[in-house]
């Protein structure tokens, strides 16, 4: 399988950034061909400006060679890996900075006559969220998980219906300690061989 493993994290020595090295090395020991996007070592430029608001508005494609090579890597993947941590319940600024300039119009979605989303990224089979949180899980749940409703329901919304969304998430990180850590890897490898 094609998978797109998408990294969000500024630092290369981060517990996310050893989340996607296990993931990926559990992929590509498995047979899948895995392409890493690490968004803050390769430079991905969060930011729309208002030229490129404006292409996007008129329903043209981005004229950035970084966001058309990752249009391509999602156009030809068939399964999306995100591996980032939640800071003030939702993505990082890089996440979601790349949702906005790659999965655009064409892409992700088309729009029929009467103005409706249609999905267009029927081709995925699988979404795999992987998200790292300082708080424990009930105070999530009570301020909103907006990282995961991004990829959980709004890009579900994208996929054909047979596609599977699952979730891996590591509650209370930064009071956890190195065994939890480990076991949390160890549910990603598991959550990879199974994909």
């Amino acid at each position: 399988m094609k998978v797109l493993l998408v990294l969000a994290h500024p630092c290369d020595d981060s517990f996310n950034a050893a989340v996607a090295a296990r993931a990926t090395d559990t992929l590509r020991a498995e047979g899948h061909h895995v392409d890493v996007l690490d968004l803050e070592a390769i430079g991905f430029r969060a930011l729309m400006d208002a030229a490129e608001h404006r292409r996007y508005s008129d329903g043209l494609p981005p004229t950035d060679p970084m966001v058309l090579e990752h249009g391509e890597l999602v156009r030809h993947a068939e399964a999306i890996v995100f591996v980032y941590p939640t800071w003030w319940s939702s993505l990082p600024a890089v996440l979601k900075g790349w949702f906005d300039r790659v999965m655009v119009r064409d892409l992700a979605f088309h729009l029929d006559e009467r103005g409706r989303v249609r999905p267009a990224l029927t081709h995925l089979r699988r979404i795999v969220g992987i998200s790292t949180y300082g708080s424990p899980r009930l105070y999530v749940r009570l301020i909103n998980d907006n990282g995961r409703r991004i990829i959980g329901r709004a890009l579900r919304l994208n996929v054909r219906g047979r596609c599977r969304v699952s979730w891996l998430g590591l509650y209370g990180i930064d009071s956890s300690t190195p065994d939890q850590r480990a076991a949390f890897l160890d549910r990603v490898e598991r959550r990879m061989r199974s994909l």
